[in-house]
């Protein structure tokens, strides 16, 4: 007589050695939602600190509401709001500007996009070490803002683009952040596409890992 066949799996089960299913990885922690923006922006304390947490480390900025309330308002919203997190810093261009604020999720960047404020009157220069909101004209001030890494005091204090801070701590951060790019990234294509667009063309830009207010003098 032939010796029985006994299954794999039957063997397997008898043996107490079944097969294992592969382990599921678990998903990463969702980012909260993002508000959009209040019918008013909550006026901000007339002195706080932001630290920008970012793939090249840490950088502190230093926001007075006296030089630019709405500014400063703005700001502040945007970052209790977590806006910044995850944006990347797509115009670089050393010794003149960092800038980044525009979203990775084009349906978040479009709920900003015409919750335009009021300029400020400039009240301050734009010297290095300086942040200030971008606008593309008159009162379009919304949720881009750049660093300046020069001396800019001719050609945007011209322009009427108005300081509301400086960063204080870890400025030499914000000169390492990535600037093979320049000016490429092609700015109508970020707000449509959004990280995908970055992601595909433009993959060593640095990014805001984290944004959050801080008490005075801390960190």
């Amino acid at each position: 007589m032939r010796p029985a066949i006994v299954p794999l799996l039957a063997l397997a089960l008898a043996c107490g050695d079944a097969p294992r299913r592969p382990a599921t990885k678990a998903a990463p922690p969702a980012r909260p939602a993002i508000p959009g923006p209040a019918a008013e922006s909550p006026r901000s304390p007339d002195r706080y600190r932001v630290v920008f947490t970012t793939s090249r480390g840490a950088f502190t900025v230093e926001v007075t509401r006296a030089l630019a309330p709405r500014g400063a308002d703005r700001f502040l919203e945007l970052v209790q709001g977590g806006y910044y997190a995850g944006t990347r810093f797509y115009r670089v261009v050393p010794g003149f500007v960092a800038q980044w604020g525009i979203h990775g999720d084009p349906a978040v960047s479009a709920r900003w996009r015409e919750a335009t404020i009021p300029d400020d009157p400039p009240r301050t220069g734009n010297v290095r070490g300086t942040i200030a909101f971008a606008a593309s004209g008159p009162d379009t001030r919304a949720t881009e803002v750049f660093v300046s890494t020069g001396d800019n005091r001719g050609a945007l204090d011209r322009q009427r683009f108005a300081p509301f801070g400086t960063v204080v701590e870890g400025l030499d951060v914000v000169d390492r952040l990535n600037g093979e790019y320049g000016e490429e990234p092609n700015h109508a294509k970020i707000k449509r596409q959004g990280t995908a667009y970055l992601t595909r063309w433009f993959p060593a830009l640095d990014s805001v890992v984290d944004a959050r207010v801080v008490p005075p003098g801390g960190r």
